[in-house]
């Protein structure tokens, strides 16, 4: 910004909020220029606001808050993506809404958007001279700078074409005094000189680069032209390439010249007003020269103009084509246009045209019709297709500017438009116009108003008829809106109650059904009809009485004839009797009638009355006030009755005379048949009766002679019985002999007969017993057997208890061996690489040989669990039991230490105690409960520390490490080594496969066979690149070679692992399931192939990949001490894996692995097969179905669990847990808290074992007490809440009771429970339950301590029959109040409970035996494992053998003696050696002293003094003869640096000393080379 500087008092300022035409001292003059620059820097605030606003179609703080408002970066990040969308998207801004912002202020991730805002000015090319720094924008230091960047970037932006150019608004814009002081204010708080807004263009051009200048030279040449106003020059410079103008047409160069020429002195006149107040150093040349962009601007114009004048043209014309080419030139710069509707451009267009005043379209005028017509077009193309949602999308579009469109009817506008269209194509018509789309709409909208009117005139309707108002129901029928046909106002009060009832019937289904229009409709014509049948049966009765009076006959046998169609025929044969008939029951009812009324009254359907007036002949609905009944005459039912008495008469005995089948179809006739073939039934249902009459004389004879022959019988009764005796007993004996030869011809089959009926009714008493809800008692009965515990048994859970002992033990044995060979490996390698003391490696294997002996020792003397120990701790060893089992059965606790701890600590943690804790798992229950450590710990983390799905991939999830890391372990290495060994083992003894995708690498061997082979040096180059090795078709053909064998041996790995889903763990798979969906419910939007590939991550990633990679050091393949892979299979392997592992991720090879591309599709191909892999592995049952364990399954079991761990880790667990209490057990009630209060301080080790444990005066004390921390002791782990006494829980009744039932019901039986409990028990039960017991005593002494159930229940099993029964029928009570049986059903419950224990007692024996079988191989496999470590202990000691004696050979200036005794000859007589720094840092070993010049090197002396401890010195360092400082280096140390990488060390913590060239020199001077 420029300084507004007043050339004298009396100058008037330019800005419209200052002015002061007063004459002003220098104080006031400097106090108006500061002031000039604070508004003339708002100016620039508001046109960067408003730019803003454009670019961003977003409304910006006010201008006075404008600063602050971009801090955040968010409205810069904005702009960024406006024009480098491809650079900036809404995801890579941070705090996109400001909701962050505006919560809590900045943050420094806000900077990460004024970055990006940077990054995207520099990728199209922004001089950086214009950049303002990340603090000018995040901490205000200069933000001036950034207004004056945004000022820059517009003015680039519109000479790309790319953005609007700003507008200059200097004294267009007001601001208040107070506005412009704060303002001023603020810019004085900066400090900094105000850039100058008005040399941006300059600075910009003086920036560009060369073809950027050549364009700024070519603007300046057309400027020039222009101003000499020749069309011709002009047109030249227009042409100049380098101008990068486009669309430039030589036949209108006299225009450009005359449009060009104005705009450049309105631009020249717009800067003099500016120009007088900037010195000419400050102008920019830009203020009165055209830019590239206003001249391109100014060329469009005229080029539109003149398309616009052609488009005109072409529409008085007439012809589509023309029209359609026209208005797709680009010049005319109009909407898109479809060549489908040409004609209909041509039309509306020339009508359009016609319409105007000046028979012309404008630009204007042009660009919305053809927008308008081009979406009408658009329509009619969806019309055509029948795409519903298309066309209901083209109605919605604001460019076709339809009118009273509404939204909630654009589903019917669609469908009515579709039946126009089809039918205007139908007559020939294309398309439909505006217009009649519009009337289309129109006439919806009037159908849906008309129906809106009609609904209201309904409910009015509904409501009148409920009020029961004739006269207000008439007037609502009547309305228009209602549009109801054909009411007759007389009708008024039937049209009432047909509706009344009509809607009564109605509401019968639905209370608040009204009537619809239909319905009302329905009634009314119903009425009608009823009014018409009414009069004109009103008038046939009138008629035939009146001609009965008067004796008509003739008359009345014509309205009979008429009025009563079915006895038309009847009446014309027998018209007198029909007469006569009517004559008589006339008289008959006249007789005696003195008095009578005039009315008639007629009934319809038994509901409505209609009253007829004989006199007047009028009737009505209403009964009238005069009402009186026509005595005389006969009404219309009597009529109707006497004619169908007399004709039904007729046709019946026409019928009877004749022989034939009369046809007549008329309700009468069919009546009268009727009748007649029920007389003929009749007839012919007593004919059995006339032929019974007629056999009554047979019957009477047949019962005498039946009377007479039971007499007979009833006198010789007893000779009677014993013939028929004698008879029975000769044909029973007769079939059991014929029985018994044949069963013992067939005894065979009749056994296995016998056999299969016994097992089927065994199977059938098991599938009651497992599938019936409630099993009965007698079939339990049966198999109460199955609950014994045999000597098997017991052998099996002692087999298993030892087993896992020595599992465990083995274990941490193979352990501790590993980490010590590893040592060991690290030590012997340094020898051998940089020459350390043979007598250390000696130490070191003495002292692990002497460790491992103390570990055998301890192993098998101090396991002897807590009998071992001091009496009086054992009070607190059993605390330490009951906390152990809370810490084990509730995995809340663990899994919120873990994460309260150091992730290091953690893992370590894991490592030692946890697992410990849980036997690695050893069995099913402890896989069980470790697994619910992992889901619980699992869940905790992704809920608390995953933010984002990917970074279970990108970080290192503790307890997915954990996981893996186990099922690598003993358990799993098992699973891995039978899934992944044999493929692997293939491919390492294939020593003929060769695998290398590294064309750089397969060139290098190519070169080298081919000096080889010729013995001469090859002239190709040897260093190349990836490129330069692919040019060579050798290189390209032995890579193909690669690719091939790759893919084969691929395949069989691919193979092998989908084919052994079985043999992957339980725990991984599980862990998998849970993984994924913790993930699925925290992230619900993340896709399957997202869970999928997470998954793919765990499973091979993590858990198989590294296997593959490095078999020999995950136990995969067995090796022999010594031996390791050669590099070749090495190189195989890792290539195998890192397909398998882009497959598995479904990543494709790209970029430097481009080459490989070929093989693309084979990893999509592959990534499928594994997502289908991944999928089935998630695909598990819960670990309480797998395992069979529930909340019972402790309270059940024989054995108690026991866990075998050190002290040392008994006192860290209980020391974490007091660090960490108030986390994990918040609450104060929690168990946890209560056990570790009673735990109280953490012990030591000496407190831990008690007095005594170790001797005072034991010069090795603490060694003692390290060793005695590694003491192993075993814990049987219990509930401090198990049953005792009297005082029981609810689930310890019922195990309780469950076994009291069991000892009950194997001696007595019954139908259920109750009827047992209920019946005395004999003395044969008693004595039978008392041999029972006994029975069961002797095989509980036989029971090991730890299997032996608890006291209370062993005293109730000594109780007699009759006490348990009691006792169980006190429990059943209490269990009862608590709602846990019930005695309505005679306590199912219990037997139910039974019956479960039963099918989980078998289920548990045949997973015992199964883990027995696995820890069995678990043991052998730890038992290799560790022949192995004695194999390569065995050659380590070889190897140091043979190092001694070549030692012994060699070695003439330096003596070892085994006994750990050196002969310090060497050292003892070696001298110290002294340096300066200045030769030091000759030699490369001293790389700098720190605040020390080189110069001064020369003045600093280094003293390496070795020391009588073998590979110790002290280094002491002078400053010119003044010793400073001293330090010491053991040469062990630097030895493990230069192994872990270390290459420069500090000393004296100033100097920076090389590692390598450091060991160098020490080796040269003090040791044998």
């Amino acid at each position: 910004m420029h300084h507004e500087e007043l050339s004298s008092p009396l100058q008037r300022p330019r800005y419209g909020s200052i002015v002061d035409d007063e004459r002003l001292s220098a104080e006031e003059m400097d106090e108006r220029r500061r002031q000039n620059i604070a508004y003339e820097y708002l100016c620039h605030l508001e046109e960067a606001k408003r730019w803003m606003e454009v670019c961003l179609v977003e409304e910006l703080p006010p201008t006075t808050e404008l600063e602050e408002g971009l801090r955040n970066g968010v409205y810069l990040a904005k702009l960024a993506k406006f024009f480098a969308p491809k650079m900036v998207s809404d995801k890579k801004i941070y705090d996109v809404e400001q909701t962050r912002y505006k919560k809590s202020g900045l943050h420094f991730r806000h900077t990460d958007n004024t970055v990006q805002w940077l990054r995207a000015m520099e990728s199209i090319g922004l001089p950086k001279i214009f950049y303002p720094e990340t603090t000018d924008v995040y901490d205000r230091k200069n933000i001036p700078r950034m207004i004056y960047c945004i000022h820059a970037l517009s003015l680039y932006l519109f000479k790309l074409g790319i953005a609007p150019q700003i507008q200059d608004l200097l004294g267009k814009v007001d601001f208040t005094e107070e506005e412009i002081s704060n303002m001023r204010k603020e810019l004085e708080k900066y400090g900094i000189q105000m850039p100058s807004f008005s040399k941006i263009g300059g600075i910009l051009a003086n920036e560009l680069s060369v073809d950027e200048a050549a364009l700024h030279a070519a603007v300046i040449a057309i400027n020039e032209a222009i101003e000499k106003g020749i069309a011709e020059q002009t047109i030249v410079t227009l042409r100049n390439p380098n101008a990068v103008l486009t669309s430039v047409d030589d036949s209108l160069a006299q225009d450009y010249q005359k449009e060009l020429w104005e705009a450049k002195k309105r631009k020249e006149e717009s800067a003099k007003l500016k120009n007088s107040f900037i010195s000419e150093e400050e102008r920019d040349a830009y203020e009165e020269l055209l830019t590239q962009a206003e001249i391109q601007g100014t060329i469009n114009k005229i080029n539109r103009f003149i398309a616009i004048e052609q488009i005109n043209a072409v529409l008085r014309e007439g012809d589509p084509s023309n029209t359609l080419t026209a208005l797709m030139k680009p010049e005319a710069q109009l909407p898109t246009v479809h060549p489908f509707a040409a004609v209909m451009y041509q039309n509306e267009l020339f009508n359009l045209q016609k319409q105007n005043a000046l028979n012309y379209l404008a630009h204007e005028e042009l660009s919305i019709a053809v927008e308008m017509l081009s979406a009408v077009a658009l329509l009619n193309q969806a019309l055509e297709s029948n795409d519903l949602v298309s066309i209901q999308n083209h109605l919605r579009n604001p460019s076709i500017g339809f009118n009273n469109l509404d939204e909630e009817y654009l589903e019917r506008y669609a469908s009515t438009l579709l039946s126009i269209k089809t039918e205007a194509s139908s007559q020939g018509q294309d398309n439909l116009s505006w217009n009649e789309i519009q009337n289309c709409i129109d006439m919806v909208n009037a159908e849906i108003q008309e129906e809106n009117e009609r609904d209201v005139a309904i409910e009015l309707i509904n409501k009148a008829i409920d009020e029961k108002n004739p006269e207000k129901t008439l007037e609502s029928l009547l309305l228009p809106a209602a549009k109801l046909r054909n009411v007759n106002p007389d009708n008024a009060y039937h049209y009432q109650d047909i509706l009344f009832n009509t809607k009564s019937e109605k509401r019968k289904t639905d209370q608040s059904q009204d009537l619809l229009g239909q319905e009302i409709q329905a009634g009314i014509d119903y009425a009608n009809l009823d009014v018409v049948q009414v009069n004109k049966g009103a008038a046939t009765v009138s008629k035939i009485n009146q001609y009965l009076e008067n004796e008509d006959k003739e008359n009345l046998l014509e309205v009979l004839q008429s009025s009563y169609s079915e006895a038309r025929q009847m009446i014309s044969l027998h018209a007198k009797d029909y007469y006569q008939m009517l004559f008589e029951a006339k008289k008959q009812k006249s007789f005696g009638v003195t008095t009578e009324g005039s009315w008639l009254k007629f009934t319809l359907r038994d509901i409505y009355n209609y009253y007829y007036n004989t006199e007047t002949g009028v009737g009505t609905w209403i009964c009238p006030e005069n009402y009186g009944d026509k005595l005389s005459w006969l009404s219309q039912c009597e009529i109707k009755d006497l004619i169908v008495k007399m004709t039904e008469g007729y046709l019946l005995e026409k019928l009877w005379s004749s022989s034939e089948d009369v046809e007549d179809s008329t309700p009468l006739m069919v009546r009268v048949k009727k009748e007649f073939e029920e007389r003929k039934a009749f007839l012919c249902e007593h004919e059995p009766a006339v032929v019974k009459i007629q056999a009554y004389w047979k019957g009477h004879k047949e019962q005498k002679k039946f009377a007479e022959r039971k007499k007979l019988f009833a006198d010789n009764v007893s000779s009677i019985i014993k013939i028929q005796t004698w008879y029975r007993m000769m044909s029973t004996k007769r079939r059991y002999l014929s029985r018994k030869h044949y069963f013992k011809q067939q005894v065979e089959k009749i056994v296995k007969l016998q056999s299969w009926i016994r097992a089927s009714k065994a199977r059938v008493d098991y599938k009651t017993l497992v599938n019936d809800k409630n099993p009965p008692l007698p079939v339990l009965c049966k198999f109460l057997y199955l609950l014994d515990q045999s000597d098997l048994d017991l052998q099996e859970e002692l087999e298993r208890t030892r087993l896992r002992e020595q599992v465990v033990t083995k274990i941490r044995a193979n352990q501790q061996l590993e980490k010590d060979l590893n040592l060991m490996d690290i030590k012997i390698g340094l020898l051998v690489k940089n020459r350390i003391t043979l007598q250390d490696v000696i130490s070191y294997r003495k002292k692990m040989n002497k460790k491992t002996c103390q570990e055998l020792l301890l192993s098998g003397n101090e396991k002897q669990g807590i009998k071992s120990l001091s009496k009086e701790k054992r009070k607190k060893l059993e605390a330490y039991q009951q906390l152990f089992y809370l810490l084990q059965t509730n995995p809340t606790y663990l899994a919120k230490l873990i994460f309260q701890m150091p992730q290091n600590k953690s893992t370590k943690f894991m490592d030692t105690v946890i697992f410990t804790l849980y036997n690695y798992a050893s069995n099913q229950r402890e896989e069980y409960l470790l697994l619910k450590l992992f889901k619980t710990a699992l869940e905790e983390e992704i809920e608390s520390k995953v933010d984002q799905v990917q970074e279970i991939v990108t970080g290192n999830p503790t307890v997915i490490k954990m996981v893996v890391s186990f099922n690598r372990g003993a358990r799993g290495q098992n699973s891995l080594r039978q899934l992944l060994a044999p493929v692997v083992k293939e491919i390492i003894d294939d020593k003929s496969l060769v695998i290398n995708t590294n064309p750089v690498d397969v060139y290098k061997t190519w070169v080298n066979q081919l000096e080889m082979q010729t013995g001469e040096a090859s002239k190709l180059p040897y260093d190349v690149t990836t490129d330069q090795a692919l040019a060579h078709t050798e290189v390209k053909s032995k890579l193909e070679a690669s690719v091939q064998n790759l893919r084969r041996v691929t395949d069989k790995v691919l193979d092998s692992i989908f084919s052994s889903l079985d043999l992957l763990p339980y725990g991984m798979r599980y862990i998998a399931k849970v993984l994924k969906n913790s993930l699925h419910k925290k992230f619900p939007d993340a896709t399957e192939d997202e869970l999928l590939k997470i998954i793919g991550n765990l499973l091979y990633y993590r858990y198989m990949n590294p296997a593959i990679v490095a078999p020999d050091g995950f136990d995969i393949i067995d090796m022999t001490a010594g031996g390791q892979i050669h590099p070749d299979q090495r190189r195989n392997l890792g290539s195998v894996a890192k397909v398998l592992q882009h497959a598995a991720s479904n990543k494709m090879f790209e970029g430097e692995n481009d080459h490989l591309s070929s093989m693309n599709s084979y990893l999509s191909e592959t990534y499928e097969k594994f997502r289908n892999f991944f999928q089935e592995a998630c695909n598990v049952p819960e670990p309480e179905d797998k395992f069979n364990i529930d909340e019972y399954t402790d309270m059940v079991t024989v054995s108690k669990p026991i866990i075998y761990i050190s002290i040392e880790e008994i006192i860290n667990t209980h020391s974490l847990l007091l660090e960490h209490q108030d986390a994990i057990a918040p609450e104060k009630d929690d168990p946890l808290n209560e056990l570790l209060e009673g735990l109280g301080e953490v012990p030591d080790v000496e407190s831990f074992l008690g007095e005594g444990a170790v001797d005072p005066n034991d010069p090795n004390k603490e060694n003692t007490l390290n060793q005695l921390l590694k003491t192993e002791i075993s814990l049987s782990l219990t509930s401090k809440y198990d049953v005792k006494g009297e005082d029981i829980d609810l689930k310890g009744l019922m195990i309780m009771t469950k076994r009291l039932v069991l000892d009950v019901i194997r001696t007595q039986t019954g139908n259920s429970l109750a009827e047992i409990l209920q019946t005395p028990a004999t003395p044969e039960q008693e004595l039978k339950h008392s041999l029972e017991m006994e029975n069961r005593a002797i095989l509980d002494s036989k029971t090991p301590e730890e299997m032996k159930n608890n006291q209370s229940m062993l005293e109730d099993s000594q109780l007699p029959l009759e006490q348990k029964k009691r006792k169980i029928q006190r429990n059943l009570r209490i269990l009862e109040q608590n709602g846990l049986v019930s005695s309505e059903n005679k306590y199912q419950e219990v037997v139910n409970e039974i019956a479960k224990d039963i099918l989980n007692q078998r289920l548990y024996r045949q997973n015992r035996r199964a883990e027995l079988v696995k820890l069995q191989q678990t043991l052998n496999a730890l038992n290799s494992k560790s022949a192995f470590f004695e194999d390569q202990i065995n050659y380590y000691d070889t190897y140091i053998k043979t190092c001694l004696d070549n030692l012994t050979r060699k070695n003439t200036r330096r003596s070892i003696k085994l006994s750990g005794k050196e002969e310090a000859s060497r050292y003892k007589k070696a001298k110290p050696v002294k340096y300066t720094a200045a030769k030091l840092h000759d030699k490369g070993v001293l790389l700098e002293i720190e605040d020390l010049q080189t110069n001064q090197f020369k003045n600093v002396v280094f003293d390496i003094i070795p020391t009588e401890e073998v590979g110790n010195f002290e280094v002491r360092a002078k400053f010119r003869g003044v010793e400073m400082e001293k330090v010491h280096l053991d040469i062990q140390d630097l030895l493990q640096m230069q192994y872990e990488g270390v290459a420069v060390m500090k000393m004296f913590d100033r100097a920076k000393v090389n590692v390598n060239l450091l060991i160098f020199l020490l080796n040269r001077k003090f040791y044998v080379k």
